[in-house]
Formats: structure tokens, sequence, C-alpha cells
């Protein structure tokens, strides 16, 4: 299948249905830019309905219907689009292995339940990418997910997973993700177990040490009652650090299984041959110390699950099904696209779908954060997750499982809180070597120590605390938590970030560049004025206009159709569509040939506007409407003038980015008068109008020539090069499918002023991060020397690690507080 296209070295297919299509192109992984301006091209091709980019993979998911192309002819159309974007950039160094061409490869994102530091990540990921069938590997402790590309099928990769001592878990559907949340909730239960049971045994082996007489007979005592500590909860400490060390490689795990195990293996050697002291007391205290530390940490990364958890939430778990006579309660994942569906008032709505009876408001601010419910009738589309208000509704289902808007944000959510900062790449390579160093430090100190004479007994204390005190979580932790709940908490807020470097670039930005129609206005323009010069009746000549723009996403477009429908008008099918971004569209209308769109792009085809529509024209820009002509056959036939009202938002908006120190510039294709108009009324610093495409590309690459963070804000076709282009693109929630693919950032409610506060939340989030690693580096260069010159106890020493790795989930968790 690959080979039709000629390209099999350029792309590979990592799976295919008859409706969707996945490839992956290894020259463009990472390459952020470039493959979402592919992604853009391709969404231009009239069979394909939708396409999902995800960079760090170059992966490319294409949904086109089977009716109008084959796979194999699209990807004869991959091939051109890459040769259209010129040659492959170098593939990045951080690709070790690249899977034979000719083999398919598979994308998986899966959760992999066992890790208990950030070693056992860095471990995975290592151990994945040194297997030959694996092309990229990325796997995040904070959300313990994995993003695998390899040729492997799912049973071999998860096979691997579980030889390593992980188990793998899938998450594609909100099914999948609602089950993982129910094994976190068991897990914390089971580590609550673990702490609860290691207080009733160390309590008794404490107190023993304590207050009853130094004697052998105590000692096995002690031994006797702590031992199901160690056999119990303590078990699992042993077991993977038995597994690693047979792989030649170790955790955090590692460092408590030879801490504890050494104590307890000395004291029994003490008591078996009466010779040295037993301390097992701290032994016992340090693994319950361990297992409260767990505990925290595993309640405090489900906390930091809020966000996922809310929205998995949102969608019900059975639908009311009417496929015969009765009305049927079937669980979620049996309901099927085209399936008809009934919501009662106060119901969820189970899928996403259009209304085919019935009128409702239907309240969607868990999902978009739109706080006031939305009325919605025949035609309209409805979101699963949202709630019906207190009218029934029937709704046939156009999405189901990974499709719907819900798994689309989930999935975004997922991505962004799996992706990593740069800072934290070279966290992760510190913290490679940094079990090994502790190792050997530890070794040190027990030599230092018996060299200097304080005997084995004060020696292995010593080297055990080194080993106790020292904490990788800590520093694997710094990083992802923060970006975790930040990202969190800006999709409640209605602000979903595709990944971490957006996240991190947002509180940076020095110009923030708006398009004008749907993002500062309304997005609802109306005809206010219409001149007429074609000979032909005002309805008839609207009519055609109509038919012409009924295939057009653009405002201008609705607006004609939404003038047509208060007039009663019906209006034709067109034959032979194309739009021309910035300018205007062409159709083929009932045997005419209907142009709509602006002077220039009636000057392209050589039509005379004439005197009395260009006197037109300017008197409607000077009110501040946007003229728009319309030509018949070749001849000018009419002008019209366009209204839109600035958003509610816009001044306050624009007013909030000011006092950031943000200079505001707004780029649009209309007319100079109607941008001035607007500019002026909003507060923006600066219009530039009449801009195509083009232009607004040109003009973000200006500005970064010039050292400027350039953000862009847009919602339309002709906005998606510029927000591909700008260091965040940022596209507003109605707009069109290829503007948010291009974006970073995805302001659903379409509402301007959360520009400003997520600007705000990546400046806080980047604070948390700052705290975090200052904390985690500072805990380990103070703690870590202390032990080794006999500063501290192995109890105190092992609170302090549960509490390092606490902290610093807790620091990150106060951003869902700001």
């Amino acid at each position: 299948m690959v080979a039709e296209s000629k390209t099999p070295e350029r792309f590979q297919v990592a799976h295919q249905t008859r409706s969707r299509l996945r490839i992956v192109i290894p020259a463009l992984r990472k390459h952020t830019e470039r493959i979402r301006i592919f992604g853009m091209l391709l969404r231009k091709h009239p069979a394909v309905r939708k396409v999902r980019v995800v960079p760090a993979l170059g992966s490319v998911t294409v949904h086109f219907n089977p009716s109008t192309i084959t796979a194999a002819d699209l990807q004869v159309f991959f091939g051109r689009l890459l040769d259209n974007l010129g040659p492959a950039p170098t593939l990045p160094p951080t690709v070790r292995h690249e899977t034979n061409p000719e083999l398919p490869l598979h994308e998986f994102h899966i959760a992999i339940e066992g890790m208990t530091c950030v070693s056992c990540a860095l471990l995975i990921e290592m151990l994945l990418r040194r297997d030959p069938r694996v092309t990229a590997a990325n796997v995040n402790f904070a959300t313990e997910t994995a993003q695998v590309l390899t040729s492997m099928d799912r049973d071999e990769l998860y096979g691997t997973l579980r030889r390593l001592g992980y188990q793998p878990q899938p998450m594609d559907s909100v099914a999948q993700r609602r089950a993982l949340l129910a094994r976190e909730k068991a897990r914390i239960a089971k580590a609550w177990q673990h702490c609860f049971w290691s207080l009733v045994f160390s309590v008794p082996t404490f107190l023993i040490g304590l207050f009853a007489p130094r004697s052998r007979l105590m000692g096995w005592v002690q031994l006797a009652v702590s031992a199901p500590l160690l056999l119990g909860g303590g078990s699992e400490f042993f077991d993977r650090a038995w597994r690693l060390a047979r792989r030649r490689s170790a955790s955090a795990d590692t460092l408590i299984a030879a801490g504890v195990g050494a104590a307890y293996a000395h004291g029994f050697f003490a008591l078996a041959t009466g010779r040295g002291g037993y301390y097992f007391e701290a032994a016992a205290g340090v693994m319950s110390f361990v297992l409260m530390g767990r505990y925290l940490e595993e309640k405090a990364r489900g906390q930091a699950h809020q966000a996922i958890r809310q929205l998995v939430e949102l969608q019900p778990q059975t639908a009311t099904v009417l496929r015969t006579e009765r009305p049927v309660s079937l669980p979620i994942e049996e309901v099927r696209v085209g399936d008809l569906l009934l919501v009662r008032p106060g119901e969820r709505i189970p899928a996403d779908g259009k209304v085919v009876r019935g009128q409702s408001a239907v309240d969607e601010s868990m999902v978009t954060g739109e706080s006031l419910p939305v009325v919605k009738g025949i035609g309209h589309r409805v979101t699963g997750g949202s709630i019906n208000g207190d009218g029934a509704l029937q709704v046939r289902v156009g999405a189901v499982g990974t499709d719907t808007v819900l798994a689309g944000l989930l999935r975004t959510l997922e991505e962004a809180q799996t992706s990593r900062l740069p800072v934290q790449l070279t966290v992760n390579r510190l913290s490679a070597f940094f079990v090994p160093a502790v190792m050997a430090m530890s070794g040190a100190t027990f030599f230092g120590w018996l060299t200097a004479g304080a005997g084995f007994g004060a020696a292995i204390t010593h080297a055990v605390t080194v080993l106790l005190v020292a904490c990788p979580c800590a520093l694997g932790l710094a990083t992802p938590a923060a970006v975790m709940v930040g990202t969190g908490q800006a999709a409640r807020r209605g602000i979903f970030i595709r990944n971490a470097e957006s996240l991190e670039t947002a509180s940076a930005l020095t110009v923030i560049m708006f398009d004008k129609t749907g993002t500062l206005t309304e997005g609802r323009p109306q005809i206010t004025d219409f001149i007429n010069v074609s000979g032909l009746n005002d309805a008839a000549l609207l009519r055609l206009a109509a038919g012409a723009e009924s295939h057009s996403e653009h405002f201008i477009g609705k607006a004609i159709l939404a003038h047509a429908a208060t007039l009663d008008l019906g209006w034709p099918e067109p034959a032979g569509f194309r739009v021309e971004p910035g300018l205007g569209i062409a159709a083929r209308v009932e045997e005419h040939e209907v142009l709509v769109g602006n002077r220039r792009w009636l000057d392209k085809h050589g039509i005379d506007t004439g005197m009395k529509l260009d006197e037109a024209a300017q008197k409607l820009g000077s009110q501040g409407k946007t003229p728009v002509f319309i030509a018949l056959d070749g001849h000018a036939a009419a002008a019209f003038g366009v209204a839109d009202r600035p958003r509610p938002d816009a001044v306050e908006a624009v007013a909030r980015l000011h006092r950031r120190g943000v200079r505001t510039l707004m780029v649009t294709g209309d007319v100079a008068p109607a941008a001035e108009h607007i500019a002026a009324l909003v507060g923006i610093d600066q219009a530039e109008a009449g801009a195509r495409p083009g232009r607004k590309l040109e003009i973000v690459r200006h500005l970064q020539n010039r050292g400027e963070r350039v953000g862009m804000i847009g919602d339309g076709i002709n906005d998606a090069p510029a927000l591909a282009a700008a260091d965040i693109g940022l596209a507003v929630g109605h707009g069109t499918d290829i503007a948010k693919q291009s974006a970073d950032l995805t302001l659903l409610t379409g509402d301007i002023s959360k520009a400003a506060e997520a600007m705000e939340l990546s400046a806080r989030t980047l604070r948390v991060i700052r705290q975090n690693l200052f904390w985690a580096f500072g805990y380990n260069l103070v703690a870590i020397p202390l032990a080794a010159f006999g500063k501290l106890q192995p109890m105190a020493a092992s609170a302090a690690m549960a509490a390092s790795s606490v902290g610093v989930v807790l620091n990150a968790l106060r951003l869902q507080r700001d």
C-alpha cells in the first residue's frame, strides 16, 4: 500500500480503517510547524473530513470519505504534499532507532501501573528505545503514561512491559480511562492499608527498642514483630529491586531495599553471633515512613489527576437508545454512529450528535467553560457530556468512542501533560545517574567510617542513611507534576493546551496579533446594505449568492445565508466550489459563474467594479462596515455592507494584555476603514488591513526576527499559517477545524480574555516549577552530605525522603487554588 505512493521511506502507515488512515512521517517528527502545515494543506482536500496531528511522534491521522477517495490515492496525495514542503529536515538526534519501512508502525498511548519513581520511567523508556522495533518512546512518571511508536503489535508491547514488572493498560476510550481512575482509587486504598499495617507492626517494635532491656531475647522479639512489615508492604520494594538488579538497573526501590535490607541483615548477624548492635526499630520505622510517604504521594497525585477525572465523569455510563418501539438502556460502549438517543430533562448527553426532535437549553459549561446554557433545537449539534435542561431531546449520534469532542479534549490534555519542558530533559539525564551515584556514595561512606575507626555497626548505619535520605522522586516529579496540574487547571477554565512547551512559552509573549472577524468581533455579521446593479431583482441575486456561499465556513458566507433565510429564500447547490483565503469564493450556480469577495478578488478576475459600486464601498467603509462584492458571469453585480459588533469581552481582554505589558496588533483582510473602526473601539495598538494569509505569516516572521515572542489569535482557514508559525497560536473554540489543528492553545468558549488568563497561568506554573526544582536539588545537595557525615539518623532520613516527594506534589497542587 505504501509502495503505491513511491515514498515508503518518507512515511509509513501506522493504522488504517475504512475511513481513517494514520501515517507517521519520521523526518518531520518534532518539527512542529512543518508537520502542522502539512496537516493544514491536507485539510483542504475535499474528501478529508478531519485531521489530527501529533508533532512529537510525527503522526498524522486523517478521517476521509471512502466513497470519494481510496486510501491508496490519499497516500499519493501525501507524497505530493511532502514534495511541496521541500527537503525534509535532519532527524532529531533523540530518535535512535528507525523501524523497517516495510513494517507498519503503531502509535500506542497507554497507562503503566507499578512505577514507583522517576527511575522506573527512565528505565522503561531506555529499554524500549533500545529495542530496534521501537521508533520513539516517551514515558511520564507523573501521569503514569507512555507514548510509543513501534512496529510491535499491542500484545508484543504489553508483554515487553510486563516482563519488566509493570502492568500496561489501554486508555483509548473514555470508558477505559474511567477504569484506570477506578484502579487508581483502589491503589490509593491499598497504599493506605500498607501504611496502616506498617504502623501496627512498627510501633511495638519501636516501643520494645525504647523501653525493653537490650538483650538478645528482646532482639529476637523485635525481629519477629517487625518481620510481617517486610514480608507485607515492604516485599514490593524487594521484589522490584530484585527484578531491576537482574537487568543490571536500579531505582529508588533499590535504595530503599538496600538500606532496609542491610539494616535487617546486620541485625540478624548481630543476633546470631552476639557481636554488634541491632536496630530493628530504626529499620521498621524507616519502612513505615517510606510506606506512609508512598501513600501520601499516591493521594496527592490522585488530586493532580482531578482535571482528567472531571472530564471522564462527564460521559454517562449508559444511554437510552431508540432502536425499537421502546427505549432501551445500553452501556455507552454499545452505542453506534447513527443511533437515535433519547435525552430526558436533567440527563447528560451521552455522545456527540445532532438534535432531530425537541428543544431545550443545554448546559455546556463543563465541556466548554461557557457559563450560560445554550438553546438547542432541530439541526443543532450537541456535545457528549453536556447537561440537558428542561426539555426532552432526540439526538442522532454522529461520533462515538475516540472520535467524540470529549475524547479529543482528553487526548489534548493528556498529550500536554505527557510532553516535556526542555528543563525536564536535563533533569532526566541527571536522574539517570542519580541512583548509581548514591549507591557509590553509600559505599564510600561505609568504607570511610570504617577507615576512621568508627566500627562496623556505625559504618553500616551511616551508609544505610545515605541510601534512605536520597530522593530521585522529588527531582522526577518537580516539572511534570506542575505541568500536569497547570494544564488541568487550564482545561477547567476552557483553555486546552497542546504541549508543555506552549505552557512555558505563553508567559513570555511580548506581542499578541489578532484576527478581526470572529475573534475581536462576535462573528455574527449582518448584512446592513445591499446595492444591486445587476438587472436582476434583489431576491434572485441574493439567492444565487447564497447558493455560492452555502459550502463556505467564512462568517460573511454565513451572514449571506442568514439574510437569505430571513427573507424565506431557498438556494441551490453549487458546483465547482473553491475558496481563496483572504479574497473570496467562486462557484457555479444554476449555469451562472458567481464570485463573492473583496475588491482584490474581482480585480484578480479582471472585473471592473464600476463607479457606483466604488462609491458605495467607500461610504460603507467610512461607517465601519465591510464592503463585499458579487460578480455574475464576469460582471460586477452588487455590493453589500456587513457589520459585525466587537465581542463584549474584547475591550477588557485587550486592556488586560496591556496591563501585562503586551503589545496588541490586529491584522485582517478587511478594508482599512472597517479595520480601524474596530481597532479604535477595542483599544488595539496597531491595525493592518487588506492582509492575506501570506501577509499575516510575513508579519509574524518579521516580529520574530526583531526578537519579539509572538502570539496569534484567530479562527479561520486564512489564520492557519500564522497560527502555526507564531510562538503560540491560540484558536477560538468556534473556529474552523484547521485553525484548531494549527494552534497550540484552544480557547473553547471563544472568550479572548482567556489569552491573558493563559499567560498568567503559565507564569504561575513556571514559578512553581522553579520552586520545585530548587527544593528537589537543594534537598539532595544538603541531605546526602549530612547523612554521609553522620548528622542524620535512618528514621529521620526516611521521613525527610518521604516529605520531599510529597512536598513537591503538594506545591504543584497550589496551582488549583490560585
